[in-house]
């Protein structure tokens, strides 16, 4: 991390900053905690009850196939097959108890971390003492969408009547000119509509953009971070509801060991088939899983790198990210830093909480198949960066789980890629000598009196294997479809939406799972290679892709899926019926992936109430005013807008963390 020193009202030069003695500070002694402090009664035993079900599972399973594989013998194909299911299992295995303790928790209508009732955290009658900025970093953005929902989550707020305590960055990094004096002008407008408010509202754009994100923010806080508290950060597409701001804000001031608490974001606004198919599913299953992994995380939670609520002194004393020795992929800049700053405070001894249910916090995703996998493709390469950090000093041992998982996300493509290609060569191999039952070859007489060695096929305990692995994966739908029932059935339609919904969103997701296992196992592929990535602005908007575009991102993989269905179906045609489900999604990959991106699918899905949301059958004040604000067109300025005034700098040093060694010689705690 560099250091920066001010040139002008937006532009910076950077400095490398002097590592001398630095004064940090320290969490308070939990001891001294006031009553309303967010306790977490059974910590230690969470997380042991939840690892020995995981672990338990997961042994069951790699059990189970070792058993079937070796009533033949091994063969050293079937030993890497065994590893790769080891490690897959694993990973659904983790998941799957998340989903267990979340639904009982919903259930039970119970807080993920103190298990008391919900809602019994917050305390909305809590004077707000503290000032806290709302930064929006922005990067070649649709300038017109950024301002709106700027503008409807500072009007939320402004309804509520505390916008005293806070102010409003938004933080350029934006590298396209005519975006930037976009940019500028319309900041200038929506100034001017707001009046007095824009006293509390500040624009500022880095010519520089170094670092990225992570220098966008570091700027941020060494020029004006004294001047608060807290920080609340949000993405481009972010809105957050005021109420959902001072919940943060209040939650923060009464647990002064939390050094940030993330809010899960729900997607909203989307139109085509696909982004209506990824906004339901998250809305639905989203809250049961991070009620699950808020439980066992407890006061170890991860940082997603927006919507979220930071103490900035704990943020600027211990997560300025220095770049890491060596070449890519391990080295350089580090790219998904959000999963390192929750580390880095985590190991510093602040509590980073998951707050599961707090509502009001949402967020746009990609509209179609293409862009998804354009975005995953920028995480996937930070979060294999994150392998290389495993032995940071002085890490706390869920920041290492949550590097470790988050990288497995997307290496278990891979794997479930080299299993069904591995597979597929094991089952071609034995139908190529199915009929060679004899160890000895050559005919003579002790072949006669040899027994046969015939195949040993354990029909049960396949069987077994299949239904354990099916309810792991697939019981977690049916429990987050029961918890919505129970408590949420009208947000989202009546019982027979919610049906139609799940049944279209559960057949479409086993369609293109076999697409985001190519799309992925590539990517990971590429990383390793040291094939580089663009962090680009996404698109947000709702769009039809062409063919082309179809068929660009698809046609290979195409190919590959007719020449494996062909060699299976020839050689080992039992195994290719096994295959179909792998194969069909593959082979009609371009299709699946035009047809999906249809707006005019999207609004039959909602004419029919498929896929159906809570934002749309009771839709938030702050996103009604976020369509109010979108259909509005705003004429050009007459001249173009000039450099929006800041406020003075109150300079601090945001001092380099060392991955090597914890805690640091030169660092003094306060």
């Amino acid at each position: 991390m560099s250091g920066t020193q001010m040139t002008s009202n937006n532009s910076t030069i950077s400095e490398p900053i002097a590592q001398n003695e630095f004064t940090v500070s320290k969490p308070i002694n939990r001891d001294l905690m006031p009553e309303n402090e967010i306790r977490l009664p059974g910590e230690s035993l969470r997380r042991l009850v939840y690892a020995l079900l995981t672990v338990i599972t997961a042994i069951s399973g790699v059990y189970m196939m070792y058993d079937i594989l070796s009533a033949n013998s091994i063969t050293m194909l079937e030993a890497v097959i065994l590893i790769l299911f080891a490690i897959s299992f694993c990973w659904i295995s983790t998941a799957f108890w998340s989903a267990v303790f979340g639904f009982v928790l919903l259930m039970m209508r119970r807080d993920p971390l103190t298990l008391r009732s919900m809602d019994s955290i917050y305390n909305d009658a809590l004077p707000i003492t503290t000032r806290t900025a709302v930064v929006m970093p922005i990067y070649n953005e649709d300038t017109h969408r950024v301002i709106a929902g700027f503008e409807a989550t500072l009007n939320s707020l402004v309804a509520t009547g505390e916008i005293e305590h806070f102010d409003f960055f938004m933080l350029s990094d934006t590298t396209k000119l005519d975006i930037a004096q976009r940019e500028r002008d319309q900041w200038q407008q929506f100034t001017d509509r707001i009046g007095d408010l824009s006293k509390q509202t500040f624009y500022r754009r880095r010519e520089k953009n170094l670092h990225r994100k992570v220098g966008n923010i570091a700027e941020f806080l060494q020029r004006w971070g004294k001047n608060y508290e807290h920080m609340i950060v949000l993405d481009a597409d972010s809105v957050m509801s005021g109420k959902c701001l001072l919940r943060m804000v209040r939650t923060m001031q009464a647990n002064p060991r939390s050094g940030l608490i993330q809010t899960v974001p729900i997607p909203v606004r989307q139109t085509t088939f696909f982004g209506r198919f990824v906004q339901f599913a998250a809305v639905l299953y989203s809250p049961m899983l991070a009620t699950g992994i808020a439980f066992w995380q407890t006061g170890a939670a991860n940082y997603w790198g927006h919507n979220a609520i930071i103490r900035v002194k704990a943020f600027i004393d211990h997560c300025g990210l220095p770049t890491l020795p060596g070449k890519a992929p391990f080295g350089g800049d580090i790219l998904s830093h959000d999963f390192v700053e929750a580390a880095m405070l985590r190991r510093a001894g602040w509590d980073v909480f998951l707050l599961a249910d707090l509502e009001g916090s949402y967020e746009e995703v990609p509209c179609n198949i293409i862009d998804y996998a354009t975005r995953d493709r920028r995480w996937v390469q930070g979060n294999i960066q994150h392998l290389g950090m495993l032995g940071a000093a002085g890490l706390h041992p869920i920041s290492r789980l949550h590097f470790l998982l988050g990288a497995t996300a997307y290496i278990s493509s891979l794997i479930w890629l080299l299993m069904l290609v591995l597979s597929t060569a094991d089952a071609v191999v034995r139908a190529l000598h199915s009929n060679e039952y004899f160890t000895n070859s050559t005919p003579t007489m002790e072949h006669f009196i040899n027994l046969p060695e015939w195949p040993i096929a354990k029909t049960g305990l396949i069987i077994a294997l299949i239904v354990m692995t099916t309810i792991l994966l697939l019981f977690p739908k049916v429990m987050g479809i029961i918890s919505t029932m129970a408590h949420r059935r009208e947000q989202f339609g009546g019982t027979k939406a919610i049906i139609r919904g799940t049944i279209v969103e559960t057949a479409f997701a086993v369609l293109i799972a076999p697409i985001m296992m190519a799309f992925h196992a590539y990517f990971v592929i590429s990383v390793f290679l040291g094939f580089k990535v663009n962090w680009d602005a996404q698109d947000r908007e709702g769009r039809l892709l062409t063919w082309g575009e179809s068929f660009a991102r698809t046609l290979r993989t195409t190919i590959v899926a007719l020449a494996w269905g062909y060699m299976t179906f020839t050689y080992a045609p039992i195994f290719f019926w096994w295959l179909m489900p792998i194969l069909t999604g593959l082979v009609l990959a371009a299709p699946i992936v035009r047809y999906s991106s249809s707006l005019e699918l999207g609004e039959k899905c909602l004419k029919h109430q498929i896929f159906v949301s809570p934002d749309e059958t009771n839709e938030d004040p702050v996103l009604t005013d976020l369509k109010r604000l979108l259909a509005v067109e705003h004429p050009p300025l007459p001249a173009p807008a000039g450099i929006p005034a800041l406020p003075p700098d109150n300079w601090s040093e945001m001092p380099e963390q060392d991955m090597e060694e914890y805690p640091p010689k030169d660092y003094t705690w306060q």
